[in-house]
């Protein structure tokens, strides 16, 4: 399992080869990859946004997330699991998320990516704040803005 906090742009596709170039323990153990990757929107709420500024409280958010995957872990029989999120300044068709969950069967992948995403959304000390078209701003009360 690796959690990654990002503070500059990332490629998910080579972050995704990269990390299972590396875990040669999975050769040939998993028979499905499920991928979720989120990218900023350039429109929310019915407003244009132009950039937003994600925050995060360091150490705390990376526990929050660990926690998440491995009850994921616990549920599914899951090999293994890559999480990456940016945090600071983001531009609308930046990656802001990468999970990445390697198992044996199709459905645990499907279930346990979905599990780590919602969760993720919902439960990680994430902070936003948008950058309107219009040059307002305005933190984000729910999380619904980016991906």
């Amino acid at each position: 399992m690796q959690i990654t906090i990002c503070p500059e742009v990332f490629d998910p596709w080579q972050a995704l080869q990269a990390y299972q170039q590396s875990a040669q323990d999975m050769s040939g153990k998993f028979g499905a990859t499920s991928i979720f990757i989120g990218t900023m929107r350039d429109f929310n709420e019915g407003d244009d946004v132009k950039g937003m500024t994600l925050e995060h409280y360091p150490g705390m958010t990376e526990k929050q997330l660990e926690k998440i995957v491995a009850k994921a872990f616990q549920h599914w029989p899951v090999i293994d699991a890559l999480v990456m999120h940016r945090v600071g300044d983001i531009l609308p068709n930046e990656p802001i998320v990468l999970v990445a969950v390697w198992t044996a069967h199709r459905a645990a992948a499907f279930d346990a990516s979905r599990y780590i995403m919602e969760a993720l959304k919902s439960r990680a000390p994430f902070w936003k704040k948008e950058l309107l078209k219009s040059e307002a701003e305005r933190w984000l009360v729910k999380n619904t803005g980016g991906y």
